[in-house]
């Protein structure tokens, strides 16, 4: 495999970069902003372990965090052993689904925690008040959002950039 030219490498470690903010390992970061781009867009292990320079150990790892998500699927070619990766069409969509499904799991736990605190002072309450109402908003929100994501994404209207910003 060539070497891909530097601003390619730099968009994968700007993608890496920015998940690795969000707590994900940098490898892992740089294996999806490679798989984003590449061509093909099935790629083994050992290409990803050659394009990154990294040990096909770390492109293991990776890629066992990436699949659970979604975002990331191994497939197989019939008569070939090696297993490929690829950016799913719908991954984007699938992981935040299932980040935003927790939503009302973390609202419960706070309640609970809430009640826990039913005498507590005002101030250790309020930290949690304050998580517990953001919780509530989004389970509240999150569901009309992505009824119009979908509706977008499956060729519906799109809102002028006007009311995108209502």
């Amino acid at each position: 495999m060539s070497t891909p030219p530097e601003a390619e490498l730099e968009f994968v470690d700007d993608v890496a970069g920015f998940f690795a903010r969000e707590g994900m390992p940098l490898i892992a970061g740089r294996v999806i902003g490679w798989l984003l781009i590449s061509d093909p867009p099935e790629q083994s292990a050992a290409e990803l372990a050659d394009v990154l320079r990294v040990s096909r150990s770390s492109i293991s790892s990776a890629t066992r965090l990436l699949t659970p998500s979604g975002l990331v699927k191994g497939v197989r070619r019939r008569g070939d052993r090696q297993e490929y990766f690829r950016i799913e069409p719908d991954g984007w969509s699938r992981m935040l689904a299932a980040r935003y499904a927790k939503t009302a799991a973390f609202r419960e736990i706070t309640e609970a925690g809430l009640r826990t605190l039913a005498n507590g002072t005002s101030e250790r309450r309020e930290r949690l008040a304050g998580v517990n109402e953001l919780y509530r908003f989004l389970e509240e929100e999150l569901p009309a959002l992505w009824e119009r994501w979908e509706a977008r994404r499956d060729g519906g209207p799109r809102p002028s950039h006007r009311e995108d910003r209502r």
